[in-house]
């Protein structure tokens, strides 16, 4: 849930999460429209899929304990070397730390290297006599990442409180040095064209043009669209709308109707037993100003 999410974003989630699903066992047995119901709001929902993925196999193959070795760990869904590495360290101890920006940081800068230069893998192999303690591993990976939030900040770090500020190059040369890469934001331009009808419905189809959402309910979407196909079309509005990196211009197009393409469904604009992610139902506030 934390991966491109805050924590105060996350923890009301996590804890009605974990009140529905409060086991392993559960989680593998339960149905994925429940999970992305319990996980709707959050966005990247791919982390979700991946997440009851990978309880199955743990459940059909592993009886339910995650593998100790690196390389099978990463043949779980969804999970990389960062989460590969913080699992190890949390779970068996293992002298291990996840490289998330935090951590990244706080060596980029303990060094006075910039953060793009660095080769953490290299980097903990030649220093791992130095950074772990046998019983402590998995309290210096949590650590690592909580030091990097709290103390170790972006902006207006806590050199003056920092218990290891004496052993920061960056620090005692005074000089700022690059401790992360820009993100790049991708600007993206969208028509949206809706089917509705007077029963307050409106067409939904998997089958569009965002890549981000492309298994989800969504009306038809385009990048590009000609005069001929917009002038059937009502413009409705343009609004903007920003998911992670991406900052999308949309112009939002209806037509009432009461037939709609054979690859689109009715979908009640009052039905909410069903998972919508929130992208779609920005959607359907616009459109409710029609009735």
């Amino acid at each position: 849930m934390l991966q491109q999410t805050q924590v105060k974003t996350v923890i009301p989630y996590f804890k009605r999460f974990i009140k529905e699903i409060k086991t392993l066992k559960k989680l593998s047995t339960t149905k994925e429209r429940k999970i992305l119901k319990l996980w709707e709001g959050l966005g990247y929902y791919k982390r979700a899929k991946n997440l009851l993925k990978t309880s199955k196999i743990l459940s059909r193959e592993k009886n339910f304990k995650l593998p100790e070795n690196f390389d099978e760990i990463k043949k779980l869904p969804g999970i990389g070397d960062y989460t590969g590495n913080i699992l190890l360290a949390l779970i068996y101890n293992q002298p291990r730390l996840g490289f998330d920006g935090n951590v990244k940081r706080i060596f980029s800068r303990i060094l006075n290297t910039d953060v793009d230069k660095l080769n953490y893998v290299n980097m903990i192999k030649k220093n791992k006599k130095n950074l772990f303690y046998p019983k402590r591993n998995a309290k210096l990976a949590e650590a690592m990442i909580e030091f990097g939030a709290l103390i170790c900040r972006p902006k207006d770090p806590e050199c003056i409180n920092c218990p290891i500020s004496k052993n920061c190059k960056s620090y005692r040369s005074g000089k700022r040095i690059k401790t992360s890469s820009k993100v790049k934001i991708n600007k993206k331009s969208y028509n949206i064209f809706c089917y509705i009808n007077k029963k307050k419905q409106i067409g939904l189809t998997k089958n569009n043009d965002l890549g981000f959402l492309k298994e989800f309910n969504l009306p038809i979407v385009k990048r590009k669209s000609n005069k001929n196909e917009i002038k059937n079309w009502n413009f409705l509005c343009n609004y903007k709308n920003s998911i992670s990196n991406k900052k999308l211009d949309i112009n939002l197009y209806y037509k009432f109707s009461n037939k709609i393409p054979k690859d689109l469904n009715w979908y009640n604009l009052n039905y909410n037993k069903e998972f919508i992610p929130t992208f779609t139902k920005k959607i359907f506030k616009q459109i409710e100003i029609l009735y």
